[in-house]
């Protein structure tokens, strides 16, 4: 019967300690989501100012790529609206950080996304958002790279036409791996959680 006890007492301390070594800080950190998948690099687009930008133009610096359109009626702008919020959660509870993390708008829609239109839309977010853009060929290339769907819709003859477009927002270290797709659809504290979590 003693034998028994003192079996019970070894095996839960045993448990103990295993579960203590696992909440420490010396455990490993688990690896990104995305950690080496095939998605971003290189792309040479045109900045708001209408500078050329390439992604190396961005090493040292976390990165947030969303591709979509300013005109974009609901999806877009709810987006960008939580990643700004969510960028300023980061700015009050880690301002190091935040300096460290900007957020690139990549617009697939360059004939009405002027640099006037995207400087107007990203502002409305975030001081330090980024728009992005350039010729078809260019954005095309870059969409390729960092696996992103959009199709133009029909001209109605006025100009006016919807994009279709799939609006992830990925998160890329300062190297540009890929490091998590950010929860968008979730609210801007959840997001800035995945931020301070994942951004290097």
């Amino acid at each position: 019967m003693n034998d028994l006890k003192q079996l019970k007492i070894a095996l839960l301390t045993f448990a103990l300690g295993g579960a203590l070594s696992a909440c420490s800080p010396e455990a490993p950190p688990a690896p990104p989501p995305l950690q080496g998948a095939a998605i971003g690099g290189d792309f040479e687009l045109v900045s708001e100012t209408g500078e050329t930008v390439r992604e190396a133009d961005f090493a040292g610096q976390n990165r947030v790529i969303y591709f979509g359109y300013a005109f974009c009626p609901d999806v877009c702008p709810v987006d960008m609206q939580r990643l700004g919020q969510a960028m300023r959660i980061v700015e009050e509870r880690d301002p190091e950080m935040a300096e460290r993390i900007t957020p690139i708008f990549v617009s697939v829609d360059p004939d009405r996304d002027t640099p006037e239109v995207l400087t107007e839309f990203t502002d409305s977010f975030h001081p330090r958002m980024l728009g992005l853009s350039g010729s078809r060929e260019a954005i095309d290339a870059a969409v390729d790279s960092y696996g992103v769907y959009y199709q133009l819709g029909e001209d109605d003859g006025s100009g006016t036409y919807l994009v279709d477009h799939s609006n992830n927002a990925i998160l890329f270290g300062p190297e540009g791996e890929p490091l998590v797709i950010l929860p968008l659809q979730d609210q801007p504290d959840v997001i800035a959680d995945a931020l301070l979590r994942w951004a290097r």
